[in-house]
Order: C-alpha cells, then sequence, then structure tokens
C-alpha cells in the first residue's frame, strides 16, 4: 500500500516536472527568436481589401452597444469594411444590438445584424454562417468584451498583401479592468505569459501557432481551404488553427497590435472560461493528436511541443494526484527519494515565464507580479473544476458552449453546486494533511498543502457566495417582471 501511493506521488511529480522543462523550452526558444520581427508592409490607399468584421454575440446586454461602437470607429475606407454582428441572443441583447446597428447603417456603414433559428454550434456555427454570407476577403474576429484600437485593421491587414499563404495574423490581448481585483490582475498575468512568450514562440519557431478566437484575422480563403469552422469541440480557434498548420498555411503574431478586453469579474465567470478552454484543448487533442504527429513537413521538435501544450491542461489531474496521495504518504509515514525534490526544480520553468512576460511588457513589471501569487493559488483551487472539464473532454460529452459571464455583477449558471463543495472538500483534506504532517515533522510538502488549502477554499467558498447572489438577482429580477 505504501509503495502504491509514494508512486502516485512520484508520477504525479514526474508528470509536473516534463510541463517545467517545457517552460524551460519555451524560454531557451524565447531568447532565441525574440528580435525576429516582421516590417508592416506599405499599402496603397486604392489597395486595401474587403474587410468583414465579425462579431459572435449571446446574451452581452452590458457590452454590445460597446463592442459595435468601437467596430465603428476602425480606422480603414468605409466601403471597404463589412460588420456583422452574428447574434445568438435570448435577452435584451438583441434590441440594443440593432439600435445601434440602425444608427451606423444610417450613416452608410455596412452592418447588418445576422440572427440564426437555432444556436447550432454555438460560436462556430455562428462564425460559419456569417462566413457564407460575408463578402470579404479577410475576416476578422472579435468576442463581445474586445474594445479594439481604431488602427487595429492598418497593422494587421497588410501583412497578408504580401504573402498569399498567410492564413491569420493574430494581436496580443490587453486588459480593460486588470486593478479590479487581485482575480482579474492574476488572470491579467497568465494571459500576459500566453501572448507575450508563448505565442511569440509558436509563430516564430513555427512550431504549431494558433488562433485565440478574438482579435486576429484569418484570410477567408484559408478557412475554406481549412475546412471551415467544425462545431464538434468547444475550441473552435485551435481546431481551426491545427488544420490550417496541417495544410502548410502561415501564422503571424503582432504582440505590438494589442487589443483591449474585460477579464472575467467573478471566480464562477473565469472557471467557466477555464472550463472550456479545458475541455476543447482535449477534445482538439483527441481529434489532431495523430494528424500532429504524423505531420509530413513539421519538425520532430514542433510536434512533441505541440502535443505537450495541447496536453497541458493534464497538469490538473496531476496536482489533484499529488495533493489526494499525500494524506495516506503522511500516515504511513511513507518519504519519497531525496532526487524527487532536486527533480522539482524542473518546475520552476513555468514560473519563469511569467516573471519574464510582465518584465517583457511593462515597466512597472515588479509591482505587476503583486498578482502572481493569487495566481499560483487560483490555479490549484480550479483543478477539480478542469479536472471535471478534462473528463468530459475525453468521454465527448457535454457540448455545449458555457459562454463567459461578462459585467461587473454577471449572473452565473445555478449548476454545479457540487463541485464547489468538492473544492471546499479539498481545502478541508489537505488542511488536515498539513497538521498531520507538520505534527510528524515532515515539512516537506507543507508549502504546497498551505497553498492547496488556501487555493481550494476560495475557488469555492467564493463560488458558493456568488451562486447565492445570482440566484437573488434571479429573484429580484422575476419579481420586477411580475
Amino acid at each position: 500500500m505504501k509503495s502504491l501511493f509514494v508512486g502516485i506521488h512520484i508520477a504525479s511529480a514526474i508528470g509536473l516536472a516534463v510541463y517545467g522543462l517545457l517552460g524551460f523550452v519555451a524560454l531557451w526558444l524565447y531568447r532565441r527568436d525574440r528580435h525576429m520581427t516582421i516590417a508592416l508592409p506599405q499599402v496603397a490607399d486604392d489597395v486595401w481589401p474587403v474587410i468583414t468584421v465579425q462579431l459572435p454575440i449571446f446574451n452581452e446586454p452590458d457590452v454590445v452597444q460597446r463592442l459595435i461602437h468601437s467596430i465603428a470607429t476602425l480606422d480603414y475606407p468605409r466601403d471597404r469594411l463589412e460588420i456583422q454582428v452574428l447574434d445568438d441572443s435570448t435577452d435584451e441583447t438583441t434590441p440594443l444590438a440593432a439600435q445601434c446597428i440602425d444608427f451606423y447603417a444610417v450613416q452608410g456603414f455596412d452592418i447588418r445584424l445576422i440572427r440564426r433559428d437555432c444556436r447550432h454550434g454555438f460560436k462556430a456555427g455562428a462564425l460559419q454562417n456569417g462566413l457564407e454570407q460575408a463578402r470579404g476577403e479577410f475576416i476578422a474576429i472579435f468576442d463581445a468584451d474586445f474594445v479594439p484600437q481604431a488602427d487595429f485593421l492598418r497593422h494587421t491587414v497588410p501583412y497578408f498583401l504580401h504573402d498569399t499563404r498567410l492564413a491569420s495574423v493574430q494581436a496580443r490581448w490587453g486588459h480593460l479592468n486588470v486593478e479590479d481585483s487581485f482575480l482579474t490582475g492574476a488572470q491579467a498575468v497568465a494571459l500576459d505569459k500566453h501572448f507575450a512568450i508563448e505565442q511569440i514562440v509558436r509563430h516564430r519557431a513555427d512550431y504549431f501557432p494558433k488562433f485565440n478566437g478574438a482579435a486576429g484575422i484569418w484570410r477567408a480563403a484559408a478557412i475554406s481551404d481549412s475546412g471551415g469552422w467544425h462545431t464538434d469541440t468547444v475550441c473552435e480557434d485551435l481546431c481551426l488553427s491545427t488544420r490550417a498548420v496541417i495544410r502548410n498555411w502561415k501564422f503571424h503574431f503582432v504582440p505590438h497590435v494589442v487589443a483591449p478586453a474585460e477579464l472575467p469579474t467573478t471566480i464562477s465567470a473565469y472557471k467557466t472560461q477555464q472550463a472550456r478552454w479545458t475541455m476543447g484543448s482535449t477534445q482538439c487533442l483527441l481529434k489532431y493528436g495523430k494528424s500532429i504527429w504524423q505531420a509530413p513537413d513539421k519538425s520532430l521538435s514542433a510536434r512533441m511541443y505541440a502535443l505537450l501544450s495541447m496536453s497541458a491542461y493534464l497538469t490538473n489531474v496531476m496536482v489533484l494526484l499529488l495533493l489526494l496521495a499525500q494524506l495516506p504518504i503522511v500516515l504511513l509515514d511513507a518519504r519519497p527519494p531525496s532526487w524527487l525534490y532536486v527533480m522539482s526544480i524542473l518546475a520552476l520553468g513555468q514560473p519563469i515565464l511569467f516573471v519574464l512576460a510582465q518584465r517583457a511588457l511593462y515597466q512597472d513589471w515588479l509591482k505587476r507580479l503583486q498578482y502572481f501569487p493569487a495566481l499560483l493559488l487560483i490555479a490549484i483551487g480550479l483543478a477539480p473544476s478542469n479536472t471535471k472539464a478534462i473528463i468530459a473532454g475525453l468521454l465527448q460529452t457535454d457540448f455545449t458552449f458555457e459562454r463567459t459571464p461578462k459585467g461587473k455583477t454577471p449572473i452565473t449558471p445555478l449548476t454545479h453546486d457540487w463541485l464547489s463543495l468538492i473544492e471546499i472538500a479539498f481545502s478541508g483534506y489537505c488542511a488536515v494533511t498539513l497538521f498531520l504532517a507538520l505534527t510528524a515533522g515532515n515539512s516537506g510538502p507543507a508549502i504546497l498543502l498551505a497553498s492547496a488549502t488556501l487555493g481550494f477554499g476560495y475557488v469555492g467558498i467564493t463560488s458558493l457566495s456568488e451562486r447565492a447572489s445570482s440566484a437573488r438577482l434571479r429573484k429580484k429580477s422575476a419579481q420586477q417582471v411580475a
């Protein structure tokens, strides 16, 4: 029995070390390629192509008009700009969007509200439906919470005109509300690592670059050549990107072009977003794992990097197994081998990237790192939710695309209260294990257990609190309607 739990501990720790090593690989590639740039090509005024801007929305009353206003202010020839508001909403979002659309249509904008009879395929289905009606040679996509800068198209479109094999240009996501709370600050640190380091590595080393779902532009012909938008995953962006890469289309990332977006303001909203990304990555791994490994024109290192990156959410499972093994290990007075603690240094590979990203992006990077401890705690706390999403992705169940709730006080789904109770139970489990370990004079896992106690407790208790608040808001809204 002792060897079983020690084995689980060792296997989980080695798995986490592998992904830590991936961080060191990314660090080396970033240092090697960070100065590689492509100058913005010059474009004559009379050759700007027709652009279709797609705005997929679903029940976004708090932000829909802000989104449309920001798109209408884009600095681009009006006769070559088409705006599609792809509205699948079932609430007051639709009349709010229609009011805004009518305002700009009168001013001469080519702007339309496109609705469907059903929400088949969710966001991917809406994008494909819009694509079939689009007149643009290139398709720009923005989610409801984005506010792109006026010169966005001027700084992205020219790249396409000088490379006919360029499929997509991706901009870096900025943050509208980074200082709202430690939660939004933590999210900003996480996203900055992805865009300032990982996207640069992927694109410049040609390690299966990807489109991030918003704040990017696609060549319409590349979408069609790659099979269009598929509706069998909840990560339509990763799904399409992978197919385009396998078909040898090129990608370009422009970190200096920033499209600000609103970060989720509640732990429930953030949990929903992360669970969707986790399930989608798992679905894409099952769908394309073999194709990636057999990609004839990609190096072995590129294929391995892509597979490890796509499977990185499995670290949530490893964290849970590692933590669950701690109590039996303490009670049985088992001690993992000493070499395991030396190998754990590899786990620093990922944290280093967070620090490097902040330093690369901001002059006040030391101040911004104040959010890093919160990020670590929240990441641990989300492990049960993300593990559930992994299982759903592996079993090919629950294909519901749950949008990320927006706004200061979004009404969150009242489902999965049991998951919050599990998170709280994990917190108690880790607290008891920590106490017993310290009592036995075993301080080795103390930092891990203390972090898990706080992380699980925060996510679980806050989730229940937010759901209670949402229930009150629903009741109040129902009373007002009545």
